[in-house]
């Protein structure tokens, strides 16, 4: 008998109450399936620019290699992100047909070049486009649609509530809500004010984000907030145990390494050996970070050597408690 769903996106039901955000550059496949399976209750994807999905028939492969996933990760939503309402609703009608669950509109990236144009957290100037967006695209698309925002632009238009119930009234299925305006980036604190306020004014699932660092961050963010799930990003990269609830000073050594040469695994099948490799060396810089000396002592070598086997070699150094066999076999 499954357990009881945290909340429904629509009528997609969701098991769990943390999720690993959408990170360019993180959220990827292998890394999305570690999270998955120690506790992220969804699946996002990195966002996707609607203008690389919009390349000739079917998107550029490194668009369309971001929205790859396992039929375990489900629910699956595939984040986009663009300032172009009809080629917005355009892809998001095409993407339809590879099976996501949700489909959520990226409204909270700072990047320069992306919020300037209009897209990302430069929707969050025009509440009418958001509005019009949002309308069209629940009437186009079969599944639930989801947006992620932030507070604002600025402190001088912290437009949040106007933003969030543009979403809800025009039929947003959920809101995940970043605590700082786009000027932020992530300096200074989060609001958690803010977030609250959200919360308390919609009816459909808000997710609460921004300065979640600790376990006891993710207790104090639900009760501060009352939001129904908490999406945690930076502070997963190298820590993904913070999704069972395990700080990082709680993970022995020998669960870090496992956990290493699963994920390099997993990066080698998806990108091929070389690619794979290379990908996963800020991985490992992460995972490696407050460890014994003598694990330290082989992070430069482990970030530029350039064979599978050498980096094997590496771990093994350090011993026979880190040395448990987990398949490399490339």
């Amino acid at each position: 008998m499954l357990p009881k769903p945290n909340f429904f996106v629509g009528k997609v039901p969701v098991y769990g109450d943390l999720i690993l955000a959408p990170m360019a550059g993180f959220s990827d496949l292998p890394y999305r399936s570690i999270c998955r399976s120690l506790g992220s209750s969804m699946s996002y994807t990195e966002f996707v620019n609607v203008d690389e999905l919009s390349k000739g028939r079917n998107g550029s492969p490194r668009a369309r290699q971001k929205l790859c996933y396992q039929v375990n990760e489900r629910p699956v939503v595939f984040q986009i992100y663009g300032h172009d309402v009809d080629r917005i609703v355009s892809v998001a009608q095409n993407l339809q047909d590879l099976g996501p669950d949700i489909i959520d509109i990226n409204m909270g990236c700072y990047v320069k070049k992306i919020a300037e144009r209009g897209a990302g957290a430069g929707m969050l100037r025009n509440p009418n486009i958001i509005a019009h967006l949002m309308e069209r695209l629940v009437k186009t698309l079969d599944i639930p649609v989801t947006a992620k925002i932030r507070l604002g632009w600025d402190d001088n238009s912290r437009n949040y509530m106007e933003v969030a119930r543009a979403l809800a009234d025009h039929g947003a299925s959920l809101v995940a809500v970043h605590g700082r305006t786009r000027s932020q980036a992530y300096s200074g604190e989060a609001d958690w004010d803010a977030i609250a306020e959200i919360k308390q004014s919609l009816s459909v699932p808000v997710v609460g984000n921004g300065d979640v660092r600790t376990v006891t961050d993710i207790d104090n963010i639900k009760a501060h907030t009352g939001c129904d799930a908490v999406m945690i990003g930076r502070a997963v990269i190298g820590n993904p145990w913070i999704l069972q609830r395990r700080d990082r000073q709680e993970v022995t050594l020998p669960d870090r390494m496992e956990l290493v040469r699963r994920h390099l695994a997993l990066n080698l099948k998806f990108y091929g050996v070389e690619k794979g490799l290379v990908l996963f060396r800020k991985h490992v810089a992460r995972y490696i970070e407050d460890t014994p000396a003598r694990v330290r002592k082989i992070r430069v070598p482990l970030l530029t050597c350039e064979r599978v086997s050498d980096f094997e070699n590496l771990l093994c150094s350090l011993g026979s408690e880190v040395n448990e066999p987990v398949g490399l076999s490339v």
